[in-house]
């Protein structure tokens, strides 16, 4: 595969920027990094992260953008900053790999979406679960009806942040449905589609007297399942709870840890459930040890050069998008 040649534009406070860079620095094979460009004060701003640029070159965005050469860019700004620099890629012709979800404005996005079918550049969202293995696998079980009918979907995706990121919650609507949530919306849309009712519970746990909602909830109401997503930023012992449950008519899929962090990378567990026994334990297994974002940004390149097609079309992302907000109230 030829190399790509790319730049990242923004870094990012509590996401992804850091590690993002970084895995695109080591995929030497498939990246050639141009450059970078801070565009919203984050030298000032966030100066832990000069370290992990330090050898690239600082560019302006301008010369990322009218740069004809640099054919794809990593959009990873603060949230509130995303669907402003993807419509400034997107007008520029480039492929995008954007940070999740995007800004919080639906015409923003619309905008987005609508240009990116008009150039018909790739435009690839950072929503790393796609990625992970024994997702991919149980997507596929899915699809082919190994599961039987699917009759609920629980998704979890807690943790216990520090105040000043709670604090920052504010600033999103929903707190974390609209921070951490949109991860686990986008797995129950790819197993069921767009739900036909949405009830949201987006509450502030009050934790050290702060009012942002730092604990979300969502059911997503089917015709033949109910589904959940929850979220919160409060829990003790919420990261080993991350979880994906799919309930079928044939068997039912725990993912749970859903990432177990070791030298940099994780693993997931699983346990499969096919027996009517109520006491059966199910078959328990780990998933080969991976790096989050490395199979993510190595489909993203093989979808820009053409080896693949992006399964996740422009439709099903503003879809998706549409449908973080309602789970946001």
């Amino acid at each position: 595969m030829r190399k790509i040649k790319i730049a990242q534009i923004g870094s990012n406070t509590n996401s992804h920027a850091v590690p993002v860079f970084k895995s695109l620095a080591k995929q030497t094979d498939v990246f050639d990094i141009v450059g970078y460009c801070l565009p919203e004060n984050e030298e000032e701003r966030l100066p832990d992260h000069l370290e992990t640029y330090k050898d690239y070159k600082r560019l302006t965005l301008e010369e990322i953008l009218n740069d004809p050469e640099i054919e794809a860019v990593a959009i990873e700004t603060d949230e509130i900053y995303l669907t402003k620099y993807a419509i400034m890629a997107a007008e520029h012709n480039k492929h995008i790999h954007m940070e999740k979800p995007g800004t919080f404005c639906l015409e923003e996005f619309e905008k987005l979406i609508s240009i990116m079918k008009k150039t018909k550049k790739v435009f690839h969202t950072g929503y790393m679960y796609r990625y992970n293995p024994y997702v991919k696998e149980l997507m596929a079980k899915v699809k082919s009806g190994e599961l039987g009918d699917i009759i609920s979907v629980e998704a979890q995706m807690n943790c216990s942040h520090k105040p000043e990121v709670r604090r920052w919650l504010k600033d999103f609507p929903g707190g974390m449905m609209f921070f951490l949530g949109c991860h686990l919306i986008d797995l129950i849309l790819q197993i069921k589609g767009t739900p036909k009712n949405i009830i949201p519970f987006n509450k502030s746990t009050g934790k050290d007297g702060i009012i942002a909602k730092d604990f979300a909830f969502a059911v997503l109401e089917y015709d033949n399942a109910v589904c959940f997503a929850k979220t919160c930023a409060s829990e003790r012992g919420g990261f080993l709870r991350r979880q994906l449950v799919v309930s079928g008519t044939k068997g039912t899929v725990e993912l749970k840890p859903f990432e177990i962090c070791v030298d940099g990378g994780q693993y997931t567990g699983r346990t499969e459930y096919t027996s009517e026994n109520w006491q059966e334990k199910g078959d328990e297994s780990t998933s080969d040890f991976y790096y989050r974002f490395d199979d993510m940004l190595h489909s993203f390149a093989r979808m820009v050069v053409g080896e693949i097609e992006n399964p996740y079309t422009c439709d099903y992302e503003l879809e998706l998008f549409k449908t973080v907000l309602k789970c946001c109230e």
